[in-house]
């Protein structure tokens, strides 16, 4: 089985607390902001009217899983980046082990893969501590698959040999 070639850009989507249905979300800056405070405040179609004027529960949804794209779903509450820096998804193929990769993208452009990383980015770097920026707003929680089986599932006999051989 060859990997699936899977797109740069994504859609950004959110459920409608009210009636269920999928809204797009025009871009990831403002999906990003519904998404850190969703719990607290959750999204309901008549938010759209900021992009949509005329949008209410009552309109067909904007998206539905059909099976024609790869669908996963945030966990509420991940922040959004601190101003200048990008968190970008990175979906790995069909059957892979995980799901996807995060990254964070400095202003600097330097790509950092873990709060390790993060961790001793902003050390070497103090000059980025300023405007809010600490690691309680960077998240490595990597989106859930919606398509059932999308990740390979270790075995038994792998997870206990620690891998794969």
């Amino acid at each position: 089985m060859h990997p699936r070639v899977l797109p740069e850009e994504y859609d950004f989507a959110v459920q409608c607390d009210s009636c269920l249905k999928w809204r797009l979300i025009p871009t990831k800056e403002k999906y990003e902001k519904i998404r850190e405070h969703n719990l607290k405040h959750p999204f309901v179609c008549k938010q759209a009217r900021e992009w949509r004027p005329s949008v209410s529960c009552d309109d067909p949804e904007d998206i539905s899983q059909d099976g024609s794209s790869i669908w996963a779903i945030d966990e509420p509450s991940i922040a959004q980046p601190p101003c200048g820096w990008q968190r970008l998804l990175k979906i790995r193929g069909e059957g892979c082990s995980k799901f996807a990769d995060i990254y964070y993208v400095a202003p600097s452009g330097k790509k950092l893969r873990s709060k390790v990383e993060v961790k001793k980015f902003l050390e070497d770097h103090p000059e980025y501590l300023k405007d809010d920026v600490n690691l309680s707003r960077f998240s490595f929680q990597i989106p859930k698959p919606l398509q059932e089986n999308y990740v390979r599932k270790r075995s038994y006999v792998e997870s206990e040999q620690g891998g794969l051989n």
